[in-house]
């Protein structure tokens, strides 16, 4: 029993790989009611739907989310398109387990509700560029049972689960090291679903064991892939296949229409399936990298997603003739037909005006104003097709009337948008001369170029230290001529530590001793700095271990981000897109007809991509609201 016990406390000990922002890992971050999320968002997006995939992948007990950074998932991430997120457990079963066979199950439970969280923070958040329909969930051992529970909770937001050696839902602790426990995973799983049960429809499922696994009952491979199958209202397709890649070969069994895999990694004991060259505690390289597996079957299968290719737009060409603006280009679709072409023409300093072009055989298509105004003008060409799929917008700008004497660029509606350890800030620039050269955005940690898209610009950095933070954008012409603006914002990094080194770094002190340590023992966490009275506090995120009251640190989040009252009201009206584009707006739904909500307030925008709102933000832009300031 003691030798049992023992594998029973490493069975889950798979190393992951660490993760980062765009081609990196980021570390340690506080996300969705974890305090230590790795978080690894790849350059690419995902080679299907709108923008990338994101994978949540579970640690299993006495196990380090440290393990998984060197099991291959950064390569995964890559190929796919994949954010990938790997959080540490917060209320831990004994030997640091998820606790999948103790406590409620419910999505307002413990680690279920902040897996749920987890995946709603990262996938509403625009500046990540998540697809909220390839939101997955996945684990090794004691995680992927935890994966598979959270996956029945709420089928809604998690369109697909991977399980990798996890005793099936509901089964206890015993099962895992002991005999095989025969359990009803169709029920089961049906019965934590409730109302959002439906959703199963378009759910798929992987299941995987090593054939060499000799800690966890391969007997829940069949098990669990069966039961799912079984919710799914699917049957198996005769035969199986072998699949050879990364230095591994595993056999994959298949149910109708892609909705659940079963797979036998080949040689494989008990750890996660990293692929050639992956490595770690209950990590290895034997087989098939398995998170890349489920990158390919996730994108192949996912029912949730609009297969529908977009029109795209060539050759566009936008001019000024007399007091008119003339557009014309080329606009095709490869699986469908171009319905139309819009074009959005908005002055700078107001007035504009939308019109509409059809194609002819070729895909050309022409349009020309009324007359307008002089001035500058932004002008959006977009194309629909038969399945109400519309392309990227192609945006140029056009003047109308003489040219204005030289000038410099002019920077307006600057806005930050805060996640994490990073940073996006965007804006208006408007060059009157059309001989703008570029935008630069000094970040704490250095100049980056802005992207620029008509009239708006974005950069983003990220691993920016704690605290009070400025950030200054500089618009040059070719000319030389230069504007700047600047803002303020704050990064709230925490501070991730033990006890016994928060004390001593003065964060905590032995008032609160007993409380801090029933909760978290010798396990690291994260305190952040919360103001009181003119003064601050230093607090874990449910405020039950917390230090005494003293002087602010003035970084690590010490400073009072919110504002105070009297602080000016924000207001802008424009377009939808640009709302997005500039961190006021978010977008979900269909990508081609997408609905759009104020960031923070999340209150409903009429007119889709081209509607225009007004909003207003009170607080420095960090909640916006529709209307205009009261």
């Amino acid at each position: 029993m003691r030798s049992l016990m023992i594998a029973f406390l490493t069975l889950t000990a798979a190393a992951i790989p660490a993760l980062a922002s765009a081609g990196a890992w980021q570390n340690n971050l506080s996300l969705g009611g974890f305090n230590k999320v790795h978080l690894y968002t790849p350059d690419g997006d995902s080679p299907v739907g709108n923008g990338k995939a994101l994978l949540i992948v579970l640690h299993g007990c006495t196990q380090s989310i440290d393990a998984y950074k060197t099991a291959n998932l950064e390569v995964a991430a890559e190929e796919y398109g994949m954010v990938v997120a790997v959080p540490d457990a917060m209320n831990k079963a004994g030997f640091s387990c998820w606790s999948y066979w103790q406590g409620s199950k419910s999505r307002s439970a413990g680690d279920y509700k902040n897996l749920i969280n987890l995946a709603n923070t990262l996938s509403s958040d625009a500046a990540r560029g998540i697809d909220p329909n390839q939101v997955y969930i996945a684990g090794l051992s004691s995680g992927a049972s935890f994966a598979n529970t959270t996956a029945c909770l709420a089928p809604d937001v998690f369109a697909g689960v991977g399980v990798s050696a996890g005793p099936s839902v509901g089964t206890s602790s015993g099962g895992a090291i002991g005999t095989c426990e025969q359990a009803d995973v169709e029920s089961r799983c049906r019965n934590l679903g409730g109302s959002y049960q439906g959703a199963f429809d378009t759910q798929i499922a992987s299941i995987a064991h090593g054939d060499a696994d000799t800690t966890v009952d391969t007997c829940y491979n069949r098990q669990n892939a069966e039961g799912m199958a079984a919710l799914y209202g699917v049957s198996e397709i005769p035969g199986s296949t072998v699949i050879s890649a990364d230095g591994g070969s595993a056999e994959e069994f298949l149910w109708q229409d892609g909705r659940v895999s079963m797979l036998w990694f080949h040689g494989l004991d008990h750890s996660w399936s990293g692929g050639q060259g992956a490595s770690g505690s209950y990590v290895s390289g034997a087989s098939i990298n398995y998170a890349g597996y489920l990158g390919g079957f996730f994108a192949e299968h996912n029912a949730r997603i609009d297969r529908n290719r977009v029109p795209v737009l060539v050759q566009v060409d936008v001019t000024a003739s007399a007091d008119r603006i003339q557009v014309s280009g080329q606009a095709s679709d490869e699986d469908g037909v171009v319905s139309g072409v819009s074009i959005v023409i908005e002055g700078v300093s107001g007035g504009g005006t939308t019109l509409s072009a059809a194609t002819d055989n070729d895909g050309y298509f022409q349009a020309t104003s009324d007359p307008l105004a002089d001035g500058l003008y932004s002008v959006a060409v977009t194309a629909a097709d038969d399945d109400g799929g519309e392309s990227e917008p192609a945006i140029r700008t056009v003047r109308v009337g003489p040219e204005p004497p030289a000038s410099a660029p002019v920077l307006s509606d600057i806005a930050v948008s805060v996640d994490g350890q990073c940073a996006t800030i965007s804006g208006q620039v408007v060059d009157d001369n059309q001989d703008l050269a570029g935008v630069t955005v000094t970040f704490a940690s250095g100049a980056q170029a802005a992207e620029i898209d008509g009239m708006r610009y974005s950069a983003r950095t990220c691993d920016l230290p704690g605290g009070p933070q400025n950030a200054t954008v500089t618009a040059e012409d070719e000319g030389g001529l230069s504007s700047s603006d600047q803002i303020d914002f704050v990064i709230d990094a925490g501070q991730v530590a033990t006890l016994d080194q928060h004390i001593s770094a003065g964060r905590l002190d032995y008032t609160n001793y007993a409380d801090c340590y029933l909760e978290y023992g010798a396990q690291a966490f994260k305190l952040t700095e919360a103001p009181v009275s003119g003064q601050c506090q230093w607090r874990d995120d449910d405020a039950s271990c917390e230090g005494p009251v003293q002087a602010c640190s003035g970084s690590g989040g010490g400073g009072d981000p919110q504002p105070q009252p009297g602080d000016e009201c924000q207001a802008q009206s424009t377009y939808n897109y640009y709302h997005k584009v500039a961190g006021r707006a978010y977008s979900t739904g269909n990508y081609y007809a997408p609905d759009y909500f104020a960031q923070g307030s999340d209150e409903p925008m009429a007119g889709s991509t081209w509607g225009v709102s007004a909003l207003y933000s009170e607080d420095g832009g960090n909640v916006w609201r529709l209307g205009d300031c009261p």
